[in-house]
């Protein structure tokens, strides 16, 4: 399955930026069991390298490991070493330019036209509308108008309240931080993660 066809079906994208390796390994084989088959590790998190590493031999080569915040072209060579096999930008710049030359599954980051079509013209998996809250789902409508064909993913401010919204407005999948990963990557209940998971994907199943 491709980037673009596993948005399409799964329509959930788990965002991990934790302050403890272990808990944020934990997170993800949590989420991995709940059956989220997207699954983003920030480079920004403890140790984040690490942890896709030790994701990715305990999911195999089928499981959807995306590194997130990729800003340079180092951050994509490690990013791939690692095992990651979906990379995530906050915008544009060397780290996707050097994901895309590699052929890696990219979510570039953008917000404005400008940055829609520069994306498209480096040759892009998909688009993550970042951060999503500026505008919220009455821009991700606005931008559909002349972008009717791109894989948007709203990111930053997406909860349980403004999923479908969203979904409405035309996005493929949401990605989501903290309104579903709580603590969970900072040590905390694992419990309350899979009872957020559960709301989550219901959400995005409808």
């Amino acid at each position: 399955m491709d980037l673009s066809t596993a948005l399409r079906t799964e329509r959930l994208v788990a965002v991990i930026r934790g302050r403890d390796a272990e808990a944020s390994f934990r997170t993800v084989m949590a989420l991995a069991e709940a059956g989220v088959l997207l699954v983003e590790i920030s480079l920004s998190g403890q140790d984040a390298l690490t942890v896709i590493r030790r994701a990715r031999a305990e999911l195999g080569d089928a499981a959807w490991l995306g590194a997130g915040t990729v800003q340079t072209a180092a951050d994509a060579r490690r990013a791939a070493e690692a095992g990651a096999n979906l990379i995530v930008t906050p915008g544009l710049g060397a780290g996707l330019e050097e994901s895309v030359r590699q052929g890696l599954p990219t979510l570039a980051g953008v917000l404005t036209p400008s940055e829609v079509i520069a994306a498209e013209a480096l040759g892009v998996s998909a688009l993550k509308l970042f951060p999503a809250s500026m505008g919220g789902p009455a821009y991700l409508a606005a931008l559909r108008g002349p972008f009717p064909e791109p894989a948007f993913v709203p990111v930053g401010g997406v909860d349980l309240t403004t999923a479908q919204e969203y979904f409405d407005a035309g996005a493929v999948a949401v990605g989501v931080g903290s309104p579903l990963i709580g603590d969970a990557a900072d040590g905390g209940d694992l419990d309350e993660l899979r009872k957020r998971t559960a709301e989550f994907q219901a959400a995005c199943a409808q």
